[in-house]
């Protein structure tokens, strides 16, 4: 096989029969649901005392306050982006909200305990990969199968 014809089959990794066959439009709401789930979930746990108390801890400023308030963005961006309802506004709450909790409670650099440090900074790393995946989400929006495609039409 010539490199160019290798090169031609991996652009077009599916042909589009294949692609027709494994029907892909399930997978923007799929996804849409996995990437969303953590914020709903986590983000009602920021009503609760011990997250407010954990967020105290940690140095964060008028918890009792702020602690809600992002498990608001986080509860309300999560499930603009599960249902593709306004979802380049779901994700820029969720980007709201992860840019300063990753800085205000995953700082693994100030952790002296190595395992702490390391568990920190592996939360550290999976906050930046979801951070990276709401930009997409703002910039690509919701995808098939959502709200927002369903008003294009």
């Amino acid at each position: 096989m010539s490199s160019t014809a290798t090169s031609h089959n991996s652009r077009n990794f599916l042909r589009m029969e294949d692609r027709a066959a494994l029907n892909l439009t399930y997978l923007a709401p799929i996804g849409r649901a996995f990437f969303a789930l953590i914020f709903i979930l986590s983000g009602l746990g920021h009503f609760s005392q011990n997250v407010i108390q954990y967020a105290a801890q940690q140095g964060v400023p008028a918890p009792g306050f702020l602690v809600p308030l992002s498990g608001l963005m986080a509860v309300v961006g999560g499930i603009s982006i599960l249902l593709g309802y306004h979802t380049r506004i779901g994700a820029a709450l969720i980007v709201l909200f992860l840019i300063p909790v990753t800085l205000a409670m995953h700082h693994f650099w100030n952790v002296s305990d190595p395992v702490m440090a390391q568990i920190q900074q592996a939360h550290f790393l999976k906050n930046l990969a979801l951070l990276g995946a709401a930009l997409l989400i703002f910039r690509w929006g919701s995808g098939e199968m959502s709200m927002d495609s369903q008003s294009k039409t």
